[in-house]
């Protein structure tokens, strides 16, 4: 009889202790959910348990204090993101006044007659450093507007063929300034996509300053159907030495060679990616046989559902 009781205790003790380990188990699994939920910054909740047991109970608060922790990480550290984006802003939108400024006096000093030679010389100088500054106080003041601004992008049926030949026929004078005796393939089809025109335009802006920087003599542009998509294509003869790296050119700030002074923020070509981004558009870049490629690849307006 003894033995019968001890059995039924057992087996009772067994039971209970498997249909904690079940509970157990459920629990750690929910812990776990709970953990991969909180991944997303939109879901914010603390963890909880249903059972009632000291150590899990332990382990959940000590997990709520660490999401807490880290939730206040994030908030300081978007915090300090957002105000450092301000302050670069700000920092370029007042430069951008001043810097006008020179430049209109400095191009009224180039009229001047009574200048001797070396003052030309330092004028010349000025003048050159003046446009560099400018074109940087523009490019940090235009990714921080990029970078704070969350509205979509205004697509629309852009005539790419039209909107290439009227960029090229604007920027002539600057293409001819340089040197550049420019390379245009266009498709006898008319190619349109789907695009925010003044983001595109702005893209070509960049693009082709990066090329009037570099490119030596000629360059090329060329834009195709590929698939469903449309590539355009600007390339560019470089010295093997002077090759950038294509895979990093449209990173914030690289620029090729480290060491060069006075050449700009290299914000040209991540200020092109940011706004493809807004357009559902790719980037790239890519070298061969010393020929530097850069592509910007936009959806066909008829593939677009």
């Amino acid at each position: 009889m003894t033995g019968y009781i001890i059995a039924g205790i057992l087996l009772a003790v067994c039971t209970v202790l498997i249909i904690r380990l079940v509970i157990l188990r459920r629990e750690i699994r929910l812990l776990k959910d709970e953990l991969t939920r909180n991944l997303d910054p939109e879901y914010n909740r603390q963890i909880t348990v249903t059972l009632l047991d000291r150590g899990l109970n332990s382990l959940a608060a000590e997990i709520n204090r660490s999401l807490d922790y880290q939730r206040r990480l994030k908030r300081d550290a978007v915090r300090a993101e957002n105000d450092l984006r301000q302050s670069v802003s700000d920092i370029a939108h007042d430069l951008r006044t001043p810097m006008t400024v020179i430049k209109g006096n400095l191009q009224l000093l180039t009229q001047e007659e009574q200048l001797s030679p070396g003052g030309k010389e330092h004028l010349a100088i000025c003048c050159e450093k003046a446009d560099v500054l400018k074109d940087m106080a523009d490019a940090f003041f235009e990714l921080s507007v990029l970078e704070s601004d969350d509205a979509a992008a205004e697509l629309r049926t852009v005539n790419l063929t039209k909107l290439l030949m009227q960029f090229l026929a604007d920027s002539e004078a600057a293409i001819r300034l340089h040197g550049l005796e420019p390379e245009i393939v266009l498709p006898e089809k008319t190619l349109s996509i789907k695009a925010d025109e003044q983001m595109l335009l702005r893209m070509l802006g960049n693009v082709l300053n990066n090329i009037l920087k570099y490119a030596k003599d000629t360059f090329r542009l060329e834009a195709k159907q590929e698939g469903a998509c449309c590539t355009v294509s600007f390339s560019n003869t470089v010295p093997a030495e002077q090759m950038p790296d294509p895979a990093r050119m449209f990173l914030r700030s690289y620029r090729a060679d480290a060491s060069r002074s006075g050449g700009g923020a290299g914000l040209g070509l991540f200020i092109v990616r940011l706004l493809a981004e807004k357009q559902n558009a790719q980037v790239s870049a890519f070298a061969e046989d010393n020929i530097l490629t850069l592509q910007m690849q936009f959806p066909l307006a008829d593939a677009v559902h």
